[in-house]
């Protein structure tokens, strides 16, 4: 228990460096982001425009062991036309800093409002996408903010609930000093949310993310991937598809 404790954040934060540039899709514009917190950190990833004026923007926070930047060729596969903004947490790729849940939710509403200032991109319609982890941060991010829809791919209800599968032997609830519990405020949502989850996910459990969708305020729609699991639901072409219609009906 006392090595549960101490080394928590090793067991839940997986920081992954930059492997290569980022590059924009064909005919995109890519804009390398420096961002410095009120606290001082800084923040590094990327902006991805398209070719069209004023464009929507989706804000993505990655999964655990994600550099976001990578996803950056595929901005329009999942998004199309929307301009994509790719920013590393804390210790992640060239961010500096250590990840915690309530820096990387503070990060995240910073963010959030630089972005919606910024006078190429459209502030009034702007969409968040949570992957795994980034669930977490997401549905707070969302709950402060004024995002027009939300997009969940494996959320989970909490990270304690998933801790309770995976250290089942462990009293969890008194160790986890990190709790991201989406259930707790996914009642308040009122905006629209896609939850993108697959039958054999053994990191987060179907049953969470459905039950996380029937305890949303707002609309929530699901697309179930059947025979995928946690690290490779986004090969499934309905992957991509099922993200660009939600976002052509909510943005």
């Amino acid at each position: 228990m006392l090595l549960a404790w101490l080394g928590q954040e090793k067991l839940l934060f997986y920081p992954r460096p930059v492997e290569s540039k980022p590059v924009a899709p064909a005919g995109w514009r890519l804009e390398e982001i420096a961002f410095t917190t009120r606290d001082g950190a800084r923040l590094a990833g990327a902006l991805v425009l398209p070719p069209v004026p004023k464009p929507p923007l989706v804000i993505y926070f990655g999964g655990n062991a994600e550099e976001v930047t990578a996803y950056a060729p595929m901005s329009n596969e999942y998004y199309a036309n929307r301009a994509v903004l790719l920013v590393n947490y804390r210790g992640y790729g060239d961010s500096e800093g250590k990840p915690g849940e309530a820096a990387l939710v503070s990060d995240g509403l910073e963010l959030f409002d630089w972005a919606r200032a910024r006078s190429d991109v459209d502030g009034s319609r702007i969409a968040i996408h949570g992957r795994s982890l980034g669930t977490g941060v997401s549905v707070q991010v969302a709950a402060a903010r004024p995002a027009k829809c939300v997009v969940l791919t494996s959320p989970f209800l909490s990270a304690r609930e998933v801790a309770r599968e995976v250290y089942s032997w462990l009293p969890v609830s008194l160790l986890l000093r990190h709790p991201f519990d989406s259930a707790a405020r996914a009642s308040g949502m009122k905006m629209p949310a896609l939850f993108l989850m697959g039958t054999i996910d053994t990191l987060v459990p179907m049953w969470q993310s459905e039950q996380l969708a029937r305890l949303w305020g707002g609309q929530a729609e699901r697309v179930v991937f059947d025979g995928f699991g946690h690290n490779d639901i986004q090969v499934n072409p309905r992957y991509g598809t099922s993200i660009r219609e939600f976002l052509d009906r909510c943005l």
